[in-house]
């Protein structure tokens, strides 16, 4: 029984080639719409009033693409073994994961909320919406802080 449990850690594999997967995705899509938006900027000569828009959803591919590599290379280390990485690029415990990753669902909400600002939408939903991810962000701090301590 003892050597079953030791080996059901390989079943994180699964989830490490998962977002592996999901990650080379998410390169190849960014890769795809930073090819659409120079498209758009030279056919359009830079008047085009959502160059920007395009511009800040490219960050946010990439930092969602390069944010699943972490975590599967977390992931890895965490149950598998050791990589030959730089020491920031790893999360050392479970902790460290989450609060990575409550660090990219900030990032991802602020970018959301920029892009409903360019999009124009009703100024009051505009307010509800920084509101609402104002507090999810401080609660994901919150945890992150306070979750840190022993």
């Amino acid at each position: 029984m003892k050597t079953l449990f030791e080996k059901s850690r390989y079943l994180s594999l699964i989830a490490v080639l998962s977002m592996l997967l999901a990650s080379l995705t998410s390169f190849v899509w960014g890769a795809i719409k930073t090819f659409n938006a120079i498209t758009i900027v030279f056919t359009t000569v830079g008047q085009n009033k959502l160059i920007s828009l395009y511009l800040i959803q490219l960050v946010d591919y990439s930092l969602i693409a390069i944010a699943l590599l972490i975590f599967a290379f977390s992931i890895y280390e965490l149950f598998i073994g050791d990589l030959d990485l730089p020491e920031w690029m790893v999360a050392h415990n479970l902790h460290d994961l989450k609060a990575r990753l409550s660090s990219l669902a900030i990032l991802v909400l602020a970018l959301k909320f920029v892009e409903k600002v360019f999009e124009g939408q009703d100024p009051i939903q505009t307010l509800y919406l920084g509101l609402a991810i104002a507090a999810v962000s401080a609660v994901l701090i919150a945890f992150s802080y306070f979750g840190s301590k022993d």
